[in-house]
């Protein structure tokens, strides 16, 4: 007697129950931990030999009346002998995917790839590294939106966290490592309120730079000004600090008085003019070798963030006292938002301010619309002039007082 071999083991539940319909079962699943689920099976014969395939889960919108329309297709197909689909491949894991996307990250994406690493170890891949891509629904999606916010991340965060995810999924389909809808569509993103409306005037500008420039503890000017000169190349720029980290000898034209900005965050090289006083201060900080930093530490070396000396002045200058809303907090990023601030007020085009701040788009710098003076009123003060008959004496007026 031949012994029977090891039944067949399902990581969606071992056993199978017949519904209503005939050739089709459900199993019952622990899909999301605590989170009862149920997947549905059909089976039918092909060639003389029983087949099982695998239909979907309930979470994912499959019914036992789904699984019934779709086994009844297949044996259509097969009384008109036409090809039935093969036997389904099964979709990779999340880690698999992951390790890939992360590798190909790493060298297009650059900077936001050394992120993507840390959000995936920290937030994905303890919760998705086990399963396959066709497990994750958009219920898994939601609530990691819920846990990470409980957790105390910001809505930014989460958006973020979310974009990687479907990021890896699209790459897993282009591929041609997995087939199927990206749940992620179907997860609403959280509402981001963190835009920043704090920009500096004229004065506090120039007590911050003043500030930046004096060392408090001997009471005299600093010798090496190295912070000054980066606040204020950001806030005669628009730059980053990232990318004002980045700069080289070789990325600045004096003979033109442009800077070039490259490795910006939407991996693109933007160019600025220089004003007079950044002039100076780059040529008096111009290196020996057109490929050497600009900017370095005490050692020479490339400068990767902001000194906490920065923090420091500010709240010696009393910018951000008795301020709760981080959206009005004073911080670095304040200096490119007020970079922007100022050349709306000026009456800067929108479409200018999206070339010298970097931005994919015009919507990008709507943000400062309310800043720039208002075309439209006087628009309409004028045309209500012009209907009281009032328009013509204006001008009259407004030529008598033009010297001649």
């Amino acid at each position: 007697m031949a012994k029977k071999g090891p039944k067949k083991k399902y990581s969606a539940g071992t056993k199978r129950h017949a519904t209503q319909f005939p050739g089709v079962y459900q199993r019952e699943a622990e899909r999301v931990v605590g989170k009862p689920d149920v997947v549905f099976d059909i089976s039918y014969k092909r060639d003389g030999r029983k087949v099982w395939e695998k239909v979907g889960w309930k979470s994912q919108g499959y019914s036992a009346e789904l699984a019934r329309q779709i086994r009844n297709e297949r044996i259509i197909a097969m009384q008109h002998g036409e090809d039935l689909p093969k036997d389904k491949k099964k979709a990779p894991f999340f880690r698999d995917v992951a390790a890939k996307y992360l590798q190909w990250a790493a060298t297009h994406k650059r900077r936001a790839g050394i992120e993507d690493q840390s959000r995936y170890d920290c937030h994905l891949k303890g919760r998705f590294a086990d399963k396959r891509l066709d497990e994750i629904t958009p219920f898994d999606l939601e609530r990691m939106k819920a846990d990470l916010a409980k957790a105390g991340l910001s809505a930014m965060s989460v958006v973020h966290c979310l974009a990687l995810v479907r990021g890896m999924f699209n790459k897993a389909a282009d591929w041609g490592l997995w087939q199927g809808v990206n749940p992620v569509r179907k997860v609403k993103k959280p509402v981001v309120r963190n835009a920043r409306d704090r920009f500096l005037s004229f004065d506090e500008a120039e007590t911050l730079l003043k500030a930046l420039r004096w060392n408090y503890r001997y009471n005299k000017e600093i010798a090496d000004p190295k912070l000054h000169d980066i606040a204020l190349l950001s806030l005669h720029t628009g730059a980053r600090a990232g990318e004002i980290f980045n700069l080289k000898g070789h990325d600045v034209d004096f003979q033109h008085g442009l800077i070039a900005f490259r490795d910006t965050k939407n991996n693109e090289t933007r160019y600025s003019p220089m004003t007079a006083k950044v002039r100076e201060m780059l040529q008096a900080r111009r290196p020996g070798k057109p490929d050497a930093y600009i900017f370095t530490t005490a050692r020479g070396m490339k400068i990767k963030e902001v000194s906490n000396a920065f923090e420091g002045v500010i709240e010696r200058c009393g910018f951000n006292k008795g301020v709760k809303d981080a959206r009005r907090r004073v911080v670095f990023h304040t200096l490119r938002h007020t970079f922007a601030s100022w050349l709306a007020i000026q009456g800067t085009p929108l479409y200018t301010i999206a070339k010298l701040m970097g931005h994919k788009s015009i919507s990008m710098s709507e943000r400062y619309a309310h800043l720039s003076p208002d075309h439209k009123r006087d628009a309409v003060n004028g045309l209500e002039a012009a209907l009281n008959g009032e328009g013509e004496a204006a001008k009259e007026k407004k030529n008598d007082a033009i010297p001649a």
